[in-house]
């Protein structure tokens, strides 16, 4: 960290402890937070979603339909030819900008050759973009997004239709989940940039109270999951 760094963030802290009136905390105090900090607490668990694999992923799956997605259940050999076959029963290009990530690139997208392809960020032209995602949620049916080399956040947000290829191991209960899984996989002092978490295709009913489609990003959202 440089030292223009360490001094904005030492007059920061210091404009906190101001306000709070103390000042650097010591002894058993700083303690007690180092320990929290280590071993963060568990919040509340949802009981609807403490449930057997198989059944965790039943519910993703009908909690994503009732929020406007819509969902394909497939192996991984036939993950291209469903992504080929939405944008054509969609009437949509058969063309996306594809994160470049390991995970996609496992997929046998030279069998479709119609099918084209580039790996990047999302440009304002994209209509479509394909994305794995760090974590399906079974509660509410809610994908995570870990932004990374492997997965730029624009591919989330600037194109109308949003294809995410999801495997089922990467179905979790509940947002607490979620949250130890990227401390595991990333390190505290490493975490993403970004975490998004995506319920269903873009919406808003600001105006007259009408639910609008792809009001702030994708209007379409289809979720590809993945068996084992």
């Amino acid at each position: 960290m440089s030292d223009t760094t360490n001094s904005a963030r030492a007059q920061i802290l210091n404009g906190i402890r101001r306000s709070l009136r103390r000042g650097e905390l010591g002894g058993q105090q700083r303690q007690a937070v180092e320990q929290r900090l280590a071993t963060p607490e568990r919040g509340p668990i949802v009981a609807r979603a403490q449930l057997p694999q198989a059944e965790k992923v039943a519910l993703f799956c009908q909690w994503a339909e009732v929020n406007n997605a819509t969902v394909a259940r497939v192996e991984p050999r036939d993950v291209p030819a469903e992504v080929a076959s939405y944008l054509a029963r969609n009437n949509l290009p058969a063309e996306a900008a594809v994160a470049p990530s390991p995970l996609l690139g496992g997929y046998d997208w030279e069998s479709q050759k119609l099918l084209v392809l580039r790996r990047g960020r999302a440009e304002g032209s994209d209509q479509v973009s394909i994305t794995g995602a760090f974590a399906g949620i079974a509660e509410t049916g809610t994908l995570v997004m870990a932004s990374g080399p492997d997965h730029p956040v624009s591919l989330n947000l600037l194109p109308d239709t949003h294809i995410v290829v999801l495997r089922e191991s990467d179905v979790v209960s509940g947002y607490e989940e979620v949250w130890a899984k990227l401390r595991d996989r990333y390190g505290k002092n490493n975490m993403p940039r970004t975490v998004n978490t995506i319920t269903g295709p873009s919406r808003t009913g600001d105006i007259e109270q009408a639910m609008e489609l792809g009001a702030h990003g994708p209007r379409r959202l289809h979720i590809l999951v993945v068996r084992d």
